[in-house]
């Protein structure tokens, strides 16, 4: 297994694949300790077999390092690149070898049915947390969701997580019902949220205005020189 300390290079997203599951398995632990039960080796091979079932990672390849500050301090440029990237359509169905050496960071997933998206996770490692691994993976889902045709987007939510709420808020969900006794581990409510038009010109605009004030945030903890990767 590889340690966080081991890694300081750039992140990327690419598609999950079954070598990945030992550490999505690690991410899911850390980043629902309390949820119950845990996803196991084969409901996650089963996961990646489903047509229905798409996952992304966000990693780092261990032999890489992050930009010095001369580097960090060029942002604009890095900026440009990173946008550019997050506007290319089709990005999620390339084809390149992936890197045996890379520590996953992060992993999301949907379930596609029909025109309607259903986000089932998103999570981030604690130590590589408040670097806007969980929004810009977020973004990337809804990217996603967008490019399989989705006009749809839901989730749940405990009710308690205030912070992942607000996040839902600012790309556009609201609130549309309550799951009764949802979580299994504390029998918490969750609230059921959604957004009912992905193709609506208002969205793609607050999109895009939300992708840029991301990347201006945050690029410098991403390698923007790549395309979204496919196992």
């Amino acid at each position: 297994m590889l340690s966080v300390m081991e890694s300081t290079s750039l992140y990327r997203i690419r598609k999950m694949i079954d070598s990945d599951i030992p550490q999505v398995l690690e991410i899911d632990q850390d980043a629902f300790p309390t949820q119950w039960p845990h996803p196991t080796m084969n409901s996650f091979k089963h996961e990646l077999r489903n047509k229905l079932a798409h996952y992304i990672v966000v990693y780092q390849d261990c032999d890489s390092k992050l930009p010095d500050r001369q580097e960090q301090d060029n942002i604009w440029l890095r900026t440009s690149k990173y946008i550019k990237h997050l506007f290319n359509h089709n990005r999620f169905f390339g084809g390149e070898e992936v890197n045996s050496r890379q520590l996953l960071a992060g992993m999301a997933g949907i379930w596609m049915m029909v025109d309607e998206a259903h986000i089932v996770t998103i999570g981030v490692r604690k130590f590589h947390r408040n670097r806007g691994l969980g929004e810009w993976l977020l973004i990337s889902i809804i990217d996603m969701a967008m490019e399989l045709g989705a006009k749809i987007i839901t989730l749940e939510v405990r009710i308690s997580n205030i912070t992942a709420q607000k996040l839902y808020e600012k790309y556009g969900f609201s609130i549309v019902g309550i799951r009764r006794k949802y979580y299994s581990d504390n029998g918490e409510d969750a609230f059921i949220m959604s957004i009912d038009d992905l193709s609506s010109e208002s969205f793609h605009k607050r999109l895009e205005q939300l992708k840029l004030q991301h990347a201006s945030r945050w690029s410098c903890y991403c390698d923007i020189n790549y395309k979204i990767r496919s196992g």
